[in-house]
């Protein structure tokens, strides 16, 4: 769904909260898989310098799980 609504990580049909919190649910759901933390990293990247501490820490993990 959120690849859907979302086709590109800039704009989208999802505001950036939802889709923030989008991300957020589906890591939850699955939480080992590397791809998907690499877009929702992407996603909070967009969002400023705020974010970006927890965009590279998702990108180390998702780097230590394909690393395995």
């Amino acid at each position: 769904m959120l690849r859907e609504l979302c086709p590109n990580v800039v704009d989208g049909y999802l505001p950036a909260w939802i889709r923030n919190l989008a991300y957020r649910l589906v890591l939850l759901q699955r939480p080992d898989e590397p791809s998907l933390m690499r877009e929702a990293a992407d996603s909070l990247y967009m969002h400023g310098p705020d974010w970006d501490d927890i965009a590279a820490d998702l990108r180390r993990q998702a780097d230590a799980l394909d690393s395995r």
